[in-house]
């Protein structure tokens, strides 16, 4: 199960990103999710910087966003993209923003880690090793 935002966290947040673009879209498809992974991802969004288009970092993970990461707990080492759920595609290696690996690391930078409770209640420490940015940063 996703931690309750409300939740006194153990551990602290790493800062994050996102692109302005996006925002609406982010926020409408987390407040339609189900309640374990919309609430988590909109707390995310709601402490993220928001910053427009053109002036988002190249290593920040964001939709489009091909970002390798590890799992710290195996040493497993994954590469996706990150996409909006419609375009989601595992076999393709695209994960949805509301799949929790893929809320987990939007908004994040290259070097950064987050704990993410995951849906069978173990937490995973999740580091961030390197981003590409999108080919078309645009929102839909």
């Amino acid at each position: 199960m996703i931690p309750n935002p409300n939740r006194e966290r153990q551990h602290a947040e790493p800062a994050l990103i996102i692109d302005a673009g996006h925002y609406e879209r982010l926020r409408a498809i987390a407040s339609s999710a189900p309640p374990a992974i919309g609430e988590r991802l909109l707390f995310e969004l709601e402490r993220a910087d928001l910053r427009p288009t053109d002036e988002m970092p190249a290593d920040v993970v964001r939709i489009g966003s091909q970002v390798t990461f590890r799992d710290e707990a195996s040493g497993r080492t994954q590469t996706v993209s990150l996409a909006y759920p419609e375009d989601a595609n595992i076999e393709a290696r695209r994960v949805s923003v509301l799949a929790p690996i893929g809320a987990a690391l939007l908004g994040l930078s290259a070097g950064q880690q987050i704990h993410w409770e995951m849906p069978d209640g173990n937490e995973k420490l999740l580091t961030v090793l390197e981003v590409q940015p999108p080919a078309e940063p645009r929102p839909h």
